[in-house]
């Protein structure tokens, strides 16, 4: 398959897997509800490691992150020619998986009344809002990110299949030691496609979309990726 598609449909499965566990947790009547922060956290680190593979199997490099494909863009580690495509098919499959996880869920989202968790399904959002700390988390939790994926994989330019599972444990560590604050986006398409779906979707009983705070999730992992694949390429 072409880069788009592997990108599109390993992305896709990311969010439907990682915003799958969310919602078995947060929802009323499933029966995983209340399963707490170290399901969600290793639902998420197995929806790392299949959309990863996935996406390599397919004909993608495993990125699935638009900071992961610019940072190795800046640092002439990957193709120039391929980011607008790349950064296209992460959007639209976390767009694809969020409008997934909303039908596979839908009546235990017309069960629930809490509009707070429906929206916890689809995007991030601060503990303790302040925009200058949540940005700060952002950047950190994408640093090691970045920079551990990079000591994992040779070469710079795909993640690989052999490194998917390791990728997938680093996510679960960023989950457990640096995501209680922002609940670690650590991507800006895992957060933004899923935010414009849940603002697009007849959602019964949801709230607004929070855009005040939905640049947070882009901007730190951007600048984080890119300061880590500067620091790895100068070390």
């Amino acid at each position: 398959m072409s880069p788009f598609l592997g990108e599109f449909i390993g992305t896709a499965l990311l969010i439907l897997m990682g915003g799958g566990v969310v919602a078995n947790v947060v929802l009323n009547k499933t029966y995983g509800q209340n399963g707490g922060w170290i399901v969600i956290t290793f639902g998420w680190a197995m929806a790392v490691f299949l959309g990863v593979y996935t996406s390599v199997k397919l004909g993608g490099s495993g990125h699935l992150n638009p900071a992961v494909t610019i940072a190795l863009t800046a640092t002439g580690a990957f193709k120039t020619s391929l980011i607008a495509s790349y950064l296209l098919a992460q959007l639209a499959g976390a767009f694809t998986g969020a409008v997934l996880v909303w039908l596979a869920y839908n009546k235990h989202f017309e069960a629930s009344s809490d509009a707070d968790l429906k929206k916890a399904i689809f995007c991030t959002a601060p503990a303790i809002r302040s925009p200058l700390h949540n940005i700060i988390t952002e950047f950190i939790g994408t640093f090691v990110l970045m920079f551990g994926a990079l000591c994992f994989t040779d070469p710079l330019s795909s993640l690989g299949t052999l490194n998917a599972l390791p990728v997938s444990l680093l996510v679960l560590g960023i989950g457990l030691s640096l995501g209680g604050p922002t609940g670690y986006a650590i991507n800006p398409a895992r957060d933004l496609g899923p935010r414009i779906a849940h603002f697009i979707l007849p959602i019964k009983g949801k709230r607004d979309s929070d855009w005040s705070y939905s640049w947070i999730p882009v901007v730190g992992p951007i600048i984080g990726a890119v300061a880590a694949a500067y620091l790895f390429k100068i070390l």
